[in-house]
């Protein structure tokens, strides 16, 4: 009888959340890392956390702490809330990032987060004001940059015939707007400048604006990042890619399946994704 390996579920776990995309992964992380302090560290914790890092839209704390523009979406109200927010982000992100990039996904993602807190912030005398913490208002922002990018595209919900992203999102806004001011203990307002913080920057990736060059210039700033020389001649015949994420690291494990896969089925059985890993390792070589 032919022996099987099986692999530990650290690792499985590991390969998996390395191949989702790097800007989804990073923010899902830094959310993960939150939430975990926030069950560890208990009610006495949360006390100190939500009031402080939560968005407060109430003059004039929106301006002396700006931080709350941001933080607040790092914060969840309980396990459920986390999961939905990080699944809907992993679930309509994927093919966004992977059509704008990873830093222009980061720059939709913190726009929506930002636009969000300040929309809230400026009719919360009007539908009331409450303290807010969560990442719902950058989520409705994805989704509305997907519904964007692939309008027909299908989303499947449980016990529904697929509906048109376009019109999913546009119903997904809509709920928002008719339970404005309903006191549901629902960030309406959030969802609502996320959505505009969506809408306008891929609007404005459309029109030919480079939202990643923020993204790089803090990159360059803290040395991440190294400009290229600028006195190297252009080949008028190739475009430039500016935001791609380059595969630097395979695991062993990995590497391993791809090689007997390639010794079982041949190289055309391999995926675009394991292609890609060989190709890199190549020019390595």
């Amino acid at each position: 009888m032919r022996n099987q390996s099986y692999d530990s579920f650290g690792n499985t776990f590991k390969r998996g959340f390395m191949r989702m995309p790097m800007a989804i992964r990073t923010i899902i992380a830094i959310n993960a890392a939150f939430f975990v302090i926030q069950t560890l560290g208990g009610a006495a914790l949360n006390n100190w956390l939500i009031p402080n890092l939560g968005f407060d839209p109430s003059f004039p704390t929106v301006f002396t702490q700006p931080w709350r523009l941001i933080t607040y979406s790092f914060l969840h109200a309980g396990f459920f809330h986390f999961l939905f927010n990080m699944l809907w982000l992993w679930w309509m992100g994927r093919s966004v990032e992977e059509t704008i990039g990873p830093r222009s996904f980061i720059m939709v993602y913190l726009g929506a987060t930002i636009l969000g807190a300040l929309v809230d912030a400026g009719l919360a005398q009007i539908f009331g004001s409450a303290l807010v913490i969560g990442a719902s208002g950058a989520v409705t922002g994805i989704l509305v940059a997907f519904a964007m990018l692939f309008p027909r595209a299908p989303i499947m919900l449980f016990l529904l015939p697929p509906i048109e992203a376009r019109f999913f999102v546009v119903g997904w806004i809509a709920i928002d707007i008719l339970f404005l001011g309903s006191g549901d203990n629902v960030a309406r307002l959030v969802h609502l400048g996320g959505a505009l913080g969506g809408y306008l920057l891929i609007k404005a990736h459309q029109n030919g604006i480079d939202l990643s060059k923020v993204i790089r210039y803090f990159e360059y700033l803290f040395g991440r990042l190294k400009p290229s020389p600028s006195t190297k001649p252009k080949n008028k015949n190739m475009s430039i890619v500016k935001d791609v994420e380059i595969v630097e690291e395979v695991d062993q494990t990995e590497l391993d399946e791809i090689l007997e896969k390639i010794s079982k089925s041949g190289y055309d059985a391999l995926t675009k994704e394991e292609k890609q890993i060989l190709f890199e390792l190549s020019k390595k070589n």
